[in-house]
This record gives C-alpha cells, sequence and structure tokens, in this order.
C-alpha cells in the first residue's frame, strides 16, 4: 500500500502545476473550435481528443525524466535523428511533391518533427559541456550542428518545419552567451531584402524570374503574400478568405458554430493550419486577446523555469522550448492574418494533427522535467 501511494506521489509531484493548468486550458480551448471547425463530432474531432490524451500521457513520461538524463542522450537522440533524415534523403517517400517521409515496415513516420525537440537538445549539450569556457569557434560549431538538420528538412522540402527547427536552435546558441552586437549586422541584412522585395515585387514576382534558392511553390507563396489580389482564386486564395473571416468577426465574433466563412467550407485546411481564423470568425477579437493571452502565459512559464533551473542544460532547455512556442503561434497567426507567407506552421494545441501535438507533450515534458528537478547536494 505504501509503494503505491509513493508512486501515485511521484506522478502527482512530477507535474508543474502552473504549466499543467495553462495546457488544461488550451485543451479545453482547442477541443472546443476544433468541434466548431469540424461542424460536430465527426472522426477528426474523436482522433484529436485521443490525440491530446497520447500527449498528455507522453508528456507525463518525460516529465519523470530528470534533465542529467536528457543531457547523456542528447547526443544519441540527434545523431538518430540525422541517420532518419538522412534515410528521408535516399529512400523516403513521396507525397504531394514532398519527400518527408520514412517507412520504418510497421509505419510511417517524419523524422523531421523529431529535430524540433534533439536539435536544441543537442546544442544545450554542447553549451553546457563547455560552460565558463565558451570560445568563438563554439559559435561556428553550434552553427554547424544547427545548419546539418537544417539543410536536410529544406531539401525535402519543408521550409516551415525547418524554420522552426533553425528557431529553436538558435535561440539555444543566443542564450548560450552570442552577443547582440553579431546579431546587428545580421538584422540589417534581413530588413534591407525584406525593404528591395517589396519595392521590386513587381519584376521578381514575374514566372520567367528563378529565385535560385527557392522551389516555384516558395516563391508563389511569398509573392501571394505581398500581393495576395494577384491571383485570388489560385495562390492567393487561402490568405484572402482567412483574412474575411478574421475581418468578419468583428470586436465580439458571431457565435460559437455561427461563422459563415468556416461553416460554408470557404477557409482552406481550416482544422489544420487556418484553424485560427475560424476562431477569430466565431469569438472576434476579444477571443483573440484571450488566446493570445493563454500563450503568453504559456511562454511566460516556459522562460520562468528556464531562469530558475538548476543547470546551464535545464536553462538553454527551457528557454529553447518557450521559443519554440513563441515562433509556432507567431508564424501561425501571422500567415493566417496575411503579414506572413503560407508555411504549413500548426497552431500549438488548437490544430488538428498528432505528430505536432506529440512533439509539443514533449516540449512541455521536458519543461515539467526540468522544473521539478533538483540536484543533491553531496
Amino acid at each position: 500500500m505504501k509503494d503505491a501511494f509513493r508512486v501515485a506521489l511521484k506522478a502527482l509531484t512530477a507535474f508543474d502545476w502552473p504549466l499543467l493548468a495553462i495546457l488544461l486550458l488550451m485543451t479545453a480551448l482547442g477541443l472546443t473550435v476544433m468541434h466548431s471547425a469540424v461542424g460536430g463530432t465527426d472522426w477528426r474531432f474523436a482522433d484529436q481528443t485521443r490525440n491530446f490524451a497520447l500527449a498528455f500521457l507522453v508528456m507525463w513520461a518525460v516529465s519523470l525524466i530528470p534533465p542529467p538524463h536528457l543531457l547523456k542522450l542528447a547526443p544519441w537522440f540527434y545523431a538518430v535523428g540525422i541517420l532518419l533524415l538522412l534515410g528521408v534523403e535516399f529512400f523516403g517517400e513521396t507525397s504531394k511533391g514532398a519527400t518527408r517521409w520514412l517507412d520504418i515496415g510497421f509505419g510511417r513516420i517524419q523524422p523531421s518533427e523529431m529535430l524540433k525537440i534533439t536539435a536544441p537538445m543537442m546544442l544545450a549539450w554542447y553549451f553546457h559541456r563547455n560552460q565558463g569556457k565558451i570560445r568563438i569557434l563554439d559559435f561556428f560549431v553550434a552553427a554547424l550542428l544547427l545548419a546539418i538538420p537544417f539543410v536536410l528538412i529544406v531539401r525535402q522540402p519543408d521550409l516551415g518545419t525547418a524554420l522552426l527547427v533553425f528557431a529553436a536552435g538558435f535561440c539555444v546558441i543566443y542564450f548560450g552567451g552570442l552577443s547582440f552586437k553579431l546579431l546587428a549586422p545580421l538584422a540589417v541584412l534581413v530588413v534591407a531584402v525584406l525593404g528591395t522585395m517589396v519595392y521590386f515585387e513587381d519584376q521578381i514576382c514575374v514566372p520567367e524570374v528563378d529565385w535560385v534558392v527557392l522551389h516555384d511553390y516558395q516563391k508563389h507563396r511569398v509573392c501571394t503574400l505581398l500581393n495576395p489580389g494577384s491571383d485570388p482564386l489560385g495562390k492567393g486564395f487561402h490568405t484572402i478568405q482567412s483574412m474575411i473571416a478574421i475581418g468578419s468577426g468583428g470586436v465580439y465574433g458571431k457565435g460559437f458554430m455561427q461563422g459563415t466563412q468556416s461553416q460554408l467550407d470557404f477557409i482552406p485546411e481550416r482544422t489544420t493550419d487556418f484553424i485560427f481564423a475560424v476562431y477569430a470568425e466565431e469569438f472576434g477579437l476579444y477571443g483573440g486577446i484571450m488566446l493570445l493571452v493563454l500563450y503568453a502565459l504559456l511562454i511566460l512559464r516556459g522562460l520562468t523555469i528556464a531562469a530558475r533551473a538548476h543547470m546551464q542544460f535545464g536553462r538553454l532547455m527551457a528557454g529553447a522550448m518557450a521559443m519554440m512556442f513563441f515562433v509556432y503561434v507567431f508564424v501561425n497567426i501571422g500567415m493566417v492574418a496575411g503579414i506572413l507567407p503560407v508555411v504549413g506552421v500548426p497552431l500549438p494545441f488548437m490544430s488538428y494533427g498528432g505528430t505536432a501535438l506529440l512533439t509539443l507533450g514533449i516540449a512541455c515534458g521536458i519543461l515539467m522535467s526540468i522544473s521539478r528537478f533538483r540536484p543533491v547536494r553531496r
């Protein structure tokens, strides 16, 4: 009886209760919006409920693994992830023009999702190992460790996942000690490139111009962002319809399951990438602010865990996971609102999908593991 009580107590202490409360609220809100997006309780709603349950189980299991154990496993996880990406490169299965899946006999997996966790974990391991003796060379090594999965994922092509992997890894490098002064020239270059693209949009978006570094569909997405009206029934249809849905929601929204754009099937991919358009149309500006507040609390809790972590590895991992949530939210809402190109990034805890929820569950489990860890003083 005592052993059972200890097991139950350990299970309860594995949770970070403020973080768990935020996640439960987001789960309830996510399932509510999914019910409206699918028009009832069809198989997608049932699957999403199952996905949430599986993600919470995985989160709990990961939260029981102490950060020192994750630290030891980080290089192995990273190596396996890179090998799987190489497997996709040479033996991957193609679907809808992209080679992102690998058949492992009893099913298909998408290894790029794994790198959202293992790439920042590897970088956190590297900076933890070199703590107190970081040199300029170490930042180049870290950049190489991040560039390998980034390039392999871009080649699939899967620019959305590649950007998330890059963002999470870059945050580790920045938190590891990269000076902001070194980022200033890069920021100036990015602003200059964006300004040039906007100014010369008419010249660079014609079919005869080859962008070389991007695929044609990626070029079309950027050009559609610059001028959605150039192809309103084709490449610009997603952006235009989502903007109409957000605008028609007004301040108070049309009400639960009363959105005309979503219920009449005008919003493409309304259960996945564009679910925020469904939410904004039905709950309006106030509902959107409430959702953003929940995301802000989630990110703030992650950063608080990072600040209170008892080891360098934990600080870097918690900070990277918190910023990964931020990038998820910023990119998804940005592309739905028409201020960023469509890159296929789901909205955390809202969009339909098992793999994405599993990744988020692992990330939250790592945060809880770091939060509850207390080193044993000898």
